[in-house]
């Protein structure tokens, strides 16, 4: 196997840590996709056991896109640059997230882990991108409309902050923003039917 191809299995494997279905085992001995808006997210686990447990999750969600761009990639690098190598490393890490090897193919949906892999590959346009989510999110208590909008915004941020991080970068920012509405779908059904749970992280949690 070549060193690439070690390191997409590797970044495939590392994004499929189900830290979330972990939380849920670990916290409440429960599979937290049958429980709370059923989604194996950070969010969920929030909802479901508070904030230090979602803390955890969202830490290790963002770590294993991160760590696939930043530490596994370097090793993928010869046959292809190692900016080549990181980008498709970071690709493995969200789609090993959303379809975990680990749980039949039923994972998150890519929102943290994409976000650490943006922060290994335009840090500044990632950090705009979460400052859209915090402010839609605190603002309408909807954490799937932030999260899609930070996705959205964040070609924009990259174009606006980042202009020399190429055209590679700004493509998996494209593709990263329509795979996010994508994997919200059904969020965006239950927003216009009028739905969607809300959630507000100011809020007394009672676990």
């Amino acid at each position: 196997m070549s060193s690439l191809a070690a390191a997409l299995v590797a970044s495939y494997l590392i994004g499929s840590i189900p830290a979330a279905l972990i939380a849920g085992r670990i916290v409440g001995k429960i599979d937290i996709r049958k429980a709370g808006s059923g989604n194996a997210g950070a969010t969920n686990v929030y909802r479901l056991f508070g904030l230090k447990p979602y803390l955890v999750t969202l830490g290790v969600d963002i770590f294993k896109g991160y760590a696939a761009v930043v530490f596994i990639a370097p090793h993928g690098a010869g046959i292809v640059t190692e900016k080549r190598a990181a980008l498709l490393c970071g690709v493995l890490a969200i789609l090993g997230h959303i379809w975990t090897v680990f749980a039949r193919f039923k994972g998150g949906k890519g929102v943290a882990t994409g976000g650490g892999v943006m922060l290994g590959l335009a840090p500044g346009a990632a950090l705009a991108a979460v400052g859209v989510y915090l402010a839609v999110t605190f603002t309408t208590k909807y954490v799937s409309l932030g999260s899609m909008f930070a996705a959205l915004s964040l070609p924009v941020f990259i174009l606006l902050i980042e202009p020399g991080a190429g055209r590679l970068v700004l493509t998996i920012a494209f593709g990263l923003a329509i795979l996010i509405v994508y994997t919200h779908r059904s969020n965006i059904r239950k927003l216009i039917q009028g739905e969607e749970s809300k959630t507000d992280f100011f809020a007394r949690h009672g676990k």
